[in-house]
């Protein structure tokens, strides 16, 4: 049945069968006045199943993941028992879910954990963890139960989120970083969106080597985040139907029962933005797999949203079905739970039937595995150009920097412009050296200047110029939403993305700027309008804070290129770097072209982070520092101040710190101590190169509306007052 069918064979069913409000506590804990209600939606809270299950599934399937699934239960509970930390309730209550994705419905290899074409799956709601342990560990991939039994502990490869493999963890089958709510499903629109430009990039009309899914697990919580709304619209927008998302329906939040906090008709809401949404009972194995197949089947161009309702924390009497279940609560009662599903007293135990089970399912999996390879292989020799362009995409294949800095012309004919300008000229040049990078914004190419030209626009509607090949991605005014979907195509892998707004709305990104940071992904955010020399659109539109705040989340490199070959350095670094992402800090006004500084120690000093722009021609006596749109005042100040002065571009401090100690002494010498920096933006990330007998010009406060170069004036930041401050020292 296609999904349309789906949706007539539970339509009548939506009116006798609450959407959000279930309470789902035991009889017995319910408050009196509300015992008579829960009598009457206790025949509701598990309906029939809502769709005719495949003749493909059969009776000895259904016992095996039964009996895997109660086993899982056993996993999470022994997890969180031994950990005296942790989440029972998604793992209790989502087992046959889970058994339903490993066991028959999502195509994987075990053995080959970054196969290009594996379906992903992506664990939202994070702090359910031992669910996506227990899973891995039984459908046969490289996580020991030495490992469950390590749950939450330092070292392990079972943290208490799950985590991106990276330089702290390499868990085999972690598709994303997740446990900040809402990200994981956001991250999964962006990995759906990656699937669509990789199989119209790669596939042809005599191979398909791209047609995997995207599976997400998501509750309450997740779909509560605004993130999770914004990207919702997106995915429905861009006609994203290789996107599944199991809502783990249990009614209850971490505080309290759901029906505190929402009311809304989930289902009505995703239908009106353009999803296929149904609900289907999440512990009857047979409708959660009829309503997966179906989703998979469904070309439609609609997402899909499966509410599977759920007892959370099932199998614990004490606390099923209530906020309790939630964390540890039920772990004094697991012995007896684990008693009452039938599992011996060994903990950690797997039975020999579900080890074999998961056997057979690799063995059936390999034969999907190889038969791809065979068609891989086919596609390789009839295209070596697309083979060699989706090899280095999976590589990450990079040149050196110097290779890159050959193929980007020097812009000697600029005398000035805006680094957002120099910005758009340096992203077109890496655009031609790197075909898997794609930009982004959030309603905003025309002023971030960052539509690559020739790229295409990217998404599902022909007739607005759109098909899945474009390598500009339209957001729409959803920065939250654009910085989440844009870590979901670096998870999938093939594509090296950028996004972009202005600065001053990063604070709308800074989650998944986060996350992004930790999980060690090579993203690029393009951030203009850097300062108070945005001018006239006032104090609300005037980055102040941002970029010191934004160099204080760790393995973020903060770059303030200050002209044209700077900005150029900057784009090679974003480049360069492969774990960790890149945030371009880019003016709205012109600054000048420092042509008296070579173009190869500007791109050159840029990498390092830090560099002398100019040099002293007598004994040093002071050190003038500055990024960005200031360089050039300090450079006019170091003129009036005669030979005693060297200047030095700090464009990323990030880069700048992690050089030899040798480089940064020769740079900034410990024993020259009158130091003076000057930034437009707080000041105090600054005293760390300055120090105690230094000074700091910045910006401490809101600026106001008028012209940027009467802002700065009034602010201090002039080449006149730089001196005056030096010279006070």
């Amino acid at each position: 049945a296609q999904s349309g069918n789906l949706e007539a064979s539970v339509a009548n069913r939506i009116n006798v069968m609450p959407m959000m409000t279930q309470f789902r506590a035991p009889m017995h804990m319910a408050p009196k006045h509300r015992q008579s209600e829960m009598k009457v939606r206790s025949a509701q809270k598990h309906v029939a199943s809502t769709v005719a299950p495949p003749a493909s599934i059969t009776e000895t399937e259904m016992q095996a993941l039964a009996r895997a699934a109660d086993e899982e239960r056993g996993l999470a509970m022994d997890g969180v028992t031994a950990a005296n930390s942790g989440h029972l309730g998604l793992p209790l209550g989502a087992a046959e879910i889970g058994a339903v994705l490993w066991g028959k419905s999502m195509t994987y290899n075990p053995e080959d954990p970054k196969w290009v074409n594996r379906d992903r799956f992506i664990l939202s709601a994070g702090h359910g963890s031992m669910f996506i342990y227990s899973w891995l560990n039984l459908a046969g991939y490289d996580l020991p139960l030495e490992e469950l039994k390590n749950f939450r502990q330092h070292h392990s490869m079972t943290p208490g989120h799950p985590e991106f493999p990276n330089s702290e963890h390499n868990t085999p089958g972690i598709e994303s970083t997740t446990g900040p709510l809402g990200q994981g499903v956001s991250n999964a629109v962006g990995m759906a969106a990656a699937e669509k430009m990789a199989a119209a990039t790669y596939n042809t009309e005599e191979h398909k080597i791209i047609d995997n899914h995207i599976f997400a697990l998501a509750g309450d919580g997740c779909l509560q985040e605004g993130v999770a709304f914004e990207a919702a619209a997106f995915a429905a927008h861009e006609k994203l139907d290789n996107l599944i998302v199991l809502y783990d329906a249990n009614d209850v939040t971490l505080d309290k029962m759901a029906e505190f906090t929402q009311s809304e008709d989930v289902i009505s809401r995703y239908k009106a933005m353009g999803w296929d949404a149904v609900v289907v009972d999440g512990h009857d194995m047979e409708a959660v797999y009829a309503a997966i197949e179906n989703a998979k089947a469904d070309n439609n161009g609609k997402p899909k949203l499966l509410m599977c309702r759920t007892v959370i924390g099932k199998g614990i009497d004490e606390v099923a079905g209530t906020n309790a279940a939630h964390g540890e609560a039920g772990v004094k009662f697991t012995d007896d739970s684990r008693a009452k599903l039938g599992l011996p007293e060994e903990k950690f135990y797997v039975s020999p039937e579900t080890r074999d089970f998961f056997t057979n399912r690799k063995t059936e999996l390999k034969a999907t595995y190889d038969q791809w390879q065979s068609t891989f292989g086919a596609w390789k020799a009839a295209n070596p150009e697309k083979a060699d362009q989706l090899q280095k995409a999976i590589d990450r294949y990079t040149p050196s920097v110097e290779e890159m800095f050959a193929q980007i012309p020097a812009r000697d004919d600029v005398s000035a412009e805006a680094t957002r300008i120099s910005g758009s000229t340096a992203l077109n040049d890496i655009a031609k050296i790197f075909p898997d990078v794609i930009s982004g914004s959030a309603d905003l190419h025309g002023s971030n200047k960052n539509y690559i030209s020739g790229g295409g626009d990217f998404g599902g509607e022909p007739s607005l110029g759109k098909d899945y090949t474009g390598r500009n991605v339209y957001y729409g005014i959803r920065e939250h939403a654009m910085g989440a979907i844009m870590n979901g195509f670096a998870y999938y892998g093939l594509n090296r993305p950028s996004g972009a707004t202005f600065l001053v709305f990063a604070d709308y990104m800074r989650s998944p700027v986060r996350v992004a940071a930790l999980a060690e992904l090579p993203v690029s955010y393009i951030w203009t309008h850097d300062s108070i020399g945005v001018g006239e659109d006032g104090p609300t539109h005037q980055p102040i804070e941002q970029v010191s705040s934004l160099r204080l989340i760790p393995n973020l490199d903060v770059m303030r290129p200050a002209d044209p070959e700077e900005t150029v350095g900057a784009y090679v670094a974003t480049m360069e770097r492969q774990n960790g992402p890149t945030a371009l800090i880019l003016t709205r006004q012109n600054v000048p072209n420092m042509k008296e500084v070579p173009v190869e120690t500007r791109r050159n000093g840029v990498i390092k982070g830090g560099y002398i722009a100019k040099k002293e021609t007598g004994e040093l006596k002071t050190i003038l520092l500055a990024s960005g749109s200031e360089l050039s005042t300090a450079m006019d100040a170091a003129k009036e101040m005669g030979d005693g002065v060297r200047v030095v571009s700090m464009p990323c401090m990030e880069r700048f710190d992690r050089q030899e100690d040798s480089y940064k002494e020769e740079v900034l010498p410990s024993a020259c101590r009158k130091r003076i920096a000057i930034e437009a933006g707080a000041s105090g990330m600054w005293y760390k190169y300055v120090g105690l007998d230094g000074k700091v010009i910045g910006v401490d406060r809101f600026g106001f509306s008028a012209p940027g170069d009467i802002v700065f004036k009034e602010l201090g930041f002039t080449a006149d007052n730089l001196v005056a401050t030096a010279k006070a020292l």
